[in-house]
């Protein structure tokens, strides 16, 4: 019986793959038309399009800003009250050159006649003595312009516990606005007469309304 010739695309049970058939294969693979292939195509694109414009943005931008085209904007200011305290040191004035007006922010009935009738029995020179609203609360308020800080500084050395501020007047004259919390003068024979600072409020009870910065008194007849 005559033997079946050898099939030569078998090699030991496996079928041997020619070089059309794997040409044909890799060119079936690179067809321009195939959906998989269009698709990364398309993505690529856009990916490539999309740092190019990112870029040429920065770029832009980076050149706007340094020729001063475009400012970056800066960061909002904080709306909380700053401190003014004035930082030199100052000497005690003698009272007989303070010129002090007081003013009464209480309930409490001729406050501001009998702190008055205290300060001119320590030579200090009284000028307006009247009640007040005031938006602060505390001890009492010492204001004066920048030429009278000497001059608050010793009120402050008699009224203890006192907060300074400072408003647009031009003479040394100071105004002293008793509030809720006050109670006495420091004792006559042991005010402290070395030089020191003014005593500024703390930011907490700085003033109760903030509309009314700097402290201004707004007198009415009754002491």
């Amino acid at each position: 019986m005559a033997r079946k010739p050898k099939d030569a695309r078998i090699l030991h049970g496996h079928r041997v793959v020619t070089g059309p058939e794997l040409r044909a294969t890799f060119e079936a693979a690179d067809d321009p038309d195939d959906p998989v292939r269009v698709r990364r195509r398309v993505i690529h694109g856009v990916v490539l399009v999309l740092l190019l414009g990112l870029i040429a943005g920065g770029v832009i931008t980076a050149f706007a800003i340094i020729n001063g085209h475009l400012k970056l904007p800066a960061p909002a200011a904080s709306e909380a009250p700053q401190s003014a305290c004035p930082a030199a040191t100052y000497d005690y004035v003698p009272p007989e050159k303070v010129n002090v007006n007081v003013f009464n922010s209480t309930s409490r009935p001729g406050l501001a006649r009998t702190v008055a009738d205290e300060l001119l029995a320590r030579k200090f020179v009284v000028g307006n003595v009247a009640n007040t609203e005031a938006g602060y609360r505390g001890v009492a308020a010492v204001v004066s312009g920048a030429a009278g800080q000497s001059a608050a500084f010793t009120v402050q050395r008699n009224v203890p516990g006192s907060d300074y501020f400072q408003d647009g007047r031009s003479d040394a004259s100071v105004d002293v606005i008793l509030s809720g919390d006050y109670k006495e003068l420091a004792a006559a024979d042991r005010v402290d007469q070395t030089p020191g600072k003014l005593s500024c409020p703390r930011e907490s009870r700085r003033i109760a309304d903030d509309a009314k910065w700097p402290v201004l008194p707004t007198a009415t007849p009754s002491p």
